[in-house]
């Protein structure tokens, strides 16, 4: 389906003020209010990242992961949650309780929406990462800010969607170290981490690994377009 036809099929107002605001560059996902999203719809704005398709797939690795290796209520923990895509579809699918954090207030009042439309109870907490938090996780999960202040990004991502939710420092790594570095303390002995990453970003978070958890195992994981996407740490013992 073209913007133009989604625009035709969904948006509610104007529809040729609508096709201008997509024709001087705006995202359709904002001007509509709205997108699918694993089975899902979720409100979205300029407040949030638009969920992505190669985030359905860590959604889906994850879950799958948990229902082979967690055969009990578990408790999640959705790290920089944005839109709340991430920990309300992780919810629908396993037993147990989710909690999700933000450091941004206006993105966490999109999520709390976005769990009330689609019927779930969510722990939403207003924190940089999990300071703070003192409950333990058997599963931590996250896309985080991961691009580079020098990559090329398309033109329509860098001019609307929140640029707290897309770069970092330290060449795109500052968040996955700072998760990792005292994640011990959040999680239970037996544990999953599942991280999107950026397509050259395997080895170096590999390391972090190394650094900080070095008694678990990883696994990448390639998306659909054959990319590194998909990073998961784990202790199943």
């Amino acid at each position: 389906m073209t913007d133009i036809e989604y625009l035709k099929k969904y948006y509610k107002g104007n529809i040729e003020d609508a096709i201008k605001r997509l024709n001087d560059g705006e995202p359709v996902q904002y001007i509509v209010g709205n997108v699918d999203f694993y089975n899902s719809n979720f409100i979205v704005n300029k407040n949030v990242l638009i969920p992505r398709f190669e985030t359905e797939e860590l959604v889906l690795n994850t879950i799958n992961f948990i229902k082979e290796y967690f055969h009990k209520e578990i408790k999640v923990l959705d790290i920089g949650t944005g839109s709340g895509a991430i920990a309300i579809s992780v919810k629908k699918e396993v037993s147990g309780e989710v909690y999700a954090t933000d450091i941004s207030k206006e993105a966490l009042e999109v999520a709390k929406e976005n769990a009330k439309r689609n019927n779930v109870n969510i722990n939403f907490i207003n924190t940089n990462i999990y300071d703070g938090i003192k409950e333990k996780f058997d599963v931590v999960i996250s896309n985080p800010p991961y691009i580079r202040y020098d990559e090329e990004i398309d033109e329509i991502v860098k001019n609307n969607e929140p640029h707290i939710a897309l770069y970092a420092d330290n060449n795109g790594l500052y968040f996955y170290e700072e998760i990792l570095k005292n994640i011990k303390n959040i999680l239970n002995d037996k544990y999953l981490i599942a991280f999107e990453i950026g397509k050259d970003q395997g080895e170096a978070i590999n390391e972090l690994k190394d650094k900080y958890l070095p008694d678990s195992s990883i696994l990448l994981k390639k998306d659909l377009e054959g990319r590194d996407r998909m990073i998961f740490i784990y202790n199943f013992e």
